[in-house]
């Protein structure tokens, strides 16, 4: 304790004899510097040139300060950007998105246009809502119905080929049985042999063809086309191509693109006008040409 008492009664007065100090040689720096004197001027600037230039070691922490500071400086302003970038290029995303679903729907729009069909066929075109998800029934549904004049039965097609008919029909909407379904029956011509089928579908992607008048006259790879017999569908609808299952048996690889149904073209179709009376170039029945004699 006696010891610790010394030391700071030895201690406070150099601090104060230091501080006294310091302040003279601070008041005769000033005072040196301020005076105007040639002497003093020529004092100053030998000092100046004598001092000054070896300062450079000292000023080093300050230049790398500054220059940290600097660096963190612009690291925040690149992390800034950074984000920035990161923010456009997610709104970039999703215009492109939206571009490339504009594209699609273009360019199937256009493929729809491009089908050649009778000029005395008309259509409807409708948008694709929702798919029924059943594994036991492969349909969708339009936004189409009985106020645009849609009519059941009538046939379905995308850009590509046929897609199926419309069974049920509501005010705004419908449904389509596509060919795939266990209840899609229709009959088909195989080109070039010109064979009749009945495409039957079986809940595959692949519908089968039933009664073949003759099988060995159909190879892997023929056009398939609907033949209009029945009513059911217009003729020449392209349907798809032949090719042999798995189980041996002939199948069809339809051309309507069933992982993208987004826009159907609905035709109008109605049933063909019967007739009934004979025409002139049609010769009378013998009975007929008996009866006048006998009356002449």
């Amino acid at each position: 304790m006696a010891r610790d008492r010394d030391d700071q009664d030895y201690l406070g007065p150099l601090r104060r004899i230091g501080i006294a100090a310091l302040v003279l040689v601070l008041a005769a720096s000033f005072l040196v510097w301020r005076i105007d004197s040639t002497r003093v001027e020529r004092f100053r600037n030998a000092f100046i040139d004598r001092f000054v230039p070896t300062f450079d070691w000292a000023m080093v922490p300050v230049t790398k300060a500054l220059g940290i500071v600097e660096g963190f400086q612009s690291y925040a302003r690149i992390v800034a950007q950074n984000q920035e970038l990161r923010r456009e290029l997610q709104q970039m995303k999703a215009w492109k998105e939206a571009a490339v679903q504009l594209e699609q729907q273009n360019a199937k729009l256009l493929a729809q246009n491009q089908v050649r069909l009778d000029p005395k066929l008309t259509s409807v075109s409708g948008v694709v809502l929702a798919d029924s998800g059943s594994p036991f029934r492969q349909s969708v549904l339009l936004n189409v119905g009985s106020r645009d004049g849609v009519v059941d039965g009538w046939a379905t097609m995308d850009g590509l080929g046929l897609v199926g008919r419309i069974s049920g029909v509501g005010r705004a909407t419908s449904r389509v049985v596509l060919l795939t379904d266990s209840s899609s029956r229709i009959p088909v011509t195989i080109q070039p042999s010109g064979q009749h089928a009945i495409l039957t579908g079986d809940n595959t992607p692949f519908p089968l063809l039933d009664f073949l008048e003759h099988p060995e006259q159909v190879r892997p790879g023929d056009r398939v086309i609907s033949s209009g017999d029945g009513g059911v569908f217009p003729a020449s609808l392209l349907v798809g191509q032949v090719l042999q299952g798995q189980d041996r048996r002939l199948r069809v690889r339809l051309s309507a693109d069933y992982e993208r149904l987004d826009f159907l073209r609905v035709l109008r179709s109605h049933p063909a006008e019967q007739l009934r009376d004979a025409g002139p170039l049609i010769p009378p029945a013998p009975a007929e040409v008996a009866a006048e004699g006998g009356n002449g």
